[in-house]
C-alpha cells in the first residue's frame, strides 16, 4: 500500500507537560497515552473472539486476550453522530444537540479532547468526524468549517465529514490530500506518525481513530475478500473491509510496541452502533434488531480496553458499560478537574472495574434517538417506541434476545423503570433547552443538518470529484 506520508505536527511548549522518552519506563501511576478507536457499523457479533462462522479477527482477538473485554458494552445511540458526541462529552446525545446522524455538536459542549489539551496532552483526530452537521458520503473537512475537529480541542486532524472508503480524499487541518489504499490503514499510519512525534517531544498524546469501516458502500480489496468467496458481493466486501480494519489494529499495536509505549498506552476499541441487516452471516450475533434500533442488536457493540500498566490481568466482564463512560473514566485516570465536563453526566468512571469486578452499575444508562427512548438499569431494560406509544420491559439476564415483554406481567418493575425514564426525559428536556450551559440558554451558530453538496465552499471541487465512485451519484444532478 502506498499513500501520502503525514508531516510531523509542530509542538507548542505548554506550561504543563506530561511525557516520557521511548527508552524510559513510566510508572503505572503516571497518566498514559490514550488511543480511542471506533469502528463504523461493526455489529456485536462481528469478531473472531465471538466464534464468528467466517470472519477471523486475530488482532482484535489478541487485544481482547490481553485486556478487558466487555461483553455488555453499549454505543450511546443506535446511529453514528450521536454516539460520537457521547464519547467526547460523557453525555447522552440529545443533551448535546446531536439528535441523529449528521447533526452538529454544539460548541457550548465541553469535550474530552479540549480537557486533555488543556492538561498538556497533544490531541489528534483521524478519520470520520460527522459532528459538523454535514450529510452525504465523507468529504474533506473545510478549514473554514465552524465545527471542524480543531474547534473542539484537536491540535491535529486528518478528517472527513462522514463515512469513507479506499483511496479517500481527506483534510489535514483544511488542506485536501488524496490517498491510495485502505482507509483503515491510512488513518492508523497517520495516527502512529502523530504519536511518534509526541514521544520524540516527550509529550503524552490523545489520539482518536474513527474508521469508515464497515459502513456502506462496501469496498474491499480482492485479497481481503478472498476468504469469503461463497458469500454474496455485498457481504464479501463488508467482511473484507473488516479484515483490513483488523489488520490495522495489529499495525497500531505493533507501532505502539515499536515506540516503547505499549504498556503505557490505554487503547479503547468499540463500534459506534449495532450491526447492519442484509449481511450474511448476520452481524449482531443473534441479538434482536440492527442499527437504528434500541433493541440490543442496535446498541450493543464489541469493546475492549487494553492498557498493560492499568489492567495487568486480562479478563472478560459482563458489567454494563457505555460510550458515555469513556470521558469520566479517562478524567479519573488522568486526574482532570470536575470542571472538565458539563452536568448532568450520563456516564460513570470505569477505572475501579479495571482492577476488580463490580457487582452492579450505580447509575442507569439512558438512550434517546429517532423518537424512541430506553433506559438500562443493570439487567432490566425499558424501551418506549415513540411512534406507536408502546412500552416494552425485558430482563436481559434471562432473556438476552428480548423475546418476552414483561411490562404487564411485572408491573412493579415496570412502574419503577417508568419512573427512571420519566426523570431522564425531564432532565434531557432541560438540557435540550440549554439549561446546562453557563449562559443557561442556547447560543446561535450551530448549523442545521444539510448535505455538503449544498455548501457553496465545496462547489469548486465538484468537477474534480464528479467521477469518483463515492461521490458520483451525489453529484450527478449538479451537471
Amino acid at each position: 500500500m502506498t499513500h501520502v506520508s503525514i508531516s510531523c505536527l509542530l509542538i507548542i511548549t505548554t506550561t504543563f507537560m506530561i511525557g516520557m522518552t521511548r527508552a524510559e519506563a513510566t510508572p503505572s501511576s503516571a497518566p498514559p497515552h490514550i488511543v480511542l478507536v471506533m469502528a463504523d457499523d461493526q455489529g456485536w457479533g462481528q469478531t473472531g473472539y465471538y466464534q464468528h462462522p467466517v470472519l477471523r479477527t486475530p488482532h482484535l482477538d489478541s487485544m481482547a486476550a490481553n485486556g478487558l473485554r466487555f461483553d455488555r458494552f453499549y454505543a450511546g445511540a443506535p446511529v453514528c453522530s450521536p454516539t460520537r458526541a457521547s464519547v467526547l462529552t460523557g453525555r447522552t446525545n440529545m443533551r448535546t444537540g446531536v439528535n441523529s446522524h449528521g447533526y452538529a455538536l454544539r460548541r457550548q459542549e465541553r469535550t474530552l479532547a479540549r480537557a486533555l489539551q488543556e492538561a498538556g496532552y497533544a490531541t489528534g483526530h483521524f478519520g470520520k468526524w460527522h459532528l459538523n452537521g454535514l450529510r452525504g458520503p465523507g468529504v474533506p473537512v473545510l478549514a473554514s468549517d465552524s465545527h471542524h475537529p480543531g474547534q473542539f480541542g484537536f491540535d491535529h486532524w486528518l478528517s472527513v465529514t462522514n463515512f469513507f472508503d479506499r483511496n479517500p480524499v481527506m483534510s489535514r487541518e483544511g488542506e485536501f490530500v488524496e490517498f491510495e489504499g485502505d482507509s483503515s490503514e491510512i488513518i492508523v499510519d497517520a495516527a502512529l506518525e502523530f504519536i511518534a512525534a509526541q514521544v520524540d517531544s516527550n509529550r503524552k498524546s490523545f489520539s482518536v481513530i474513527w474508521y469508515g469501516t464497515p459502513h456502506s458502500p462496501f469496498v474491499a480489496s480482492e485479497e481481503d475478500m478472498a476468504p469469503f468467496a461463497e458469500l454474496d458481493e455485498k457481504s464479501r466486501n463488508q467482511y473484507g473491509e473488516l479484515v483490513a480494519m483488523d489488520r490495522s489494529i495489529g499495525t497500531l499495536r505493533k507501532g505502539l510496541s515499536r515506540l516503547g509505549i505499549a504498556d503505557d498506552t490505554l487503547v479503547w476499541f468499540c463500534s459506534d452502533n449495532g450491526g447492519l441487516p442484509k449481511i450474511t452471516p448476520p452481524t449482531t450475533g443473534g441479538l434482536r434488531g440492527f442499527k437504528g434500533s434500541l433493541y440490543e442488536g442496535g446498541l450493543r457493540v464489541p469493546a475492549i480496553v487494553e492498557w498493560p500498566n492499568g489492567i495487568p490481568n486480562s479478563r472478560i466482564t459482563e458489567f454494563p458499560a457505555v460510550t458515555m463512560d469513556i470521558l469520566p473514566t479517562i478524567a479519573d485516570i488522568v486526574g482532570l478537574s470536575d470542571t472538565t465536563w458539563l452536568e448532568p453526566q450520563d456516564g460513570i468512571s470505569l477505572q475501579p472495574l479495571f482492577a476488580n469486578e463490580l457487582p452492579r452499575r450505580s447509575q442507569p444508562i439512558p438512550f434517546q434517538c429517532l423518537g424512541n427512548t430506553a433506559v438500562l438499569d443493570n439487567n432490566l431494560k425499558l424501551i418506549h417506541l415513540g411512534k406507536r406509544d408502546v412500552y416494552e420491559l425485558y430482563d436481559l439476564q434471562s432473556d438476552p434476545h428480548e423475546e418476552h415483554n414483561l411490562v404487564d406481567s411485572d408491573q412493579k418493575q415496570a412502574q419503577r423503570m417508568r419512573g427512571l425514564m420519566d426523570g431522564i426525559r425531564e432532565s434531557i428536556t432541560s438540557s435540550v433547552a440549554g439549561a446546562d450551559y453557563e449562559e443557561s440558554r442556547l447560543l446561535p451558530g450551530d448549523p442545521a443538518p444539510r448535505f455538503w453538496t449544498d455548501v457553496e465552499a465545496y462547489r469548486p471541487w465538484f468537477p474534480e470529484w464528479k467521477d469518483r465512485p463515492e461521490y458520483r451519484s451525489r453529484l450527478k444532478s449538479k451537471f
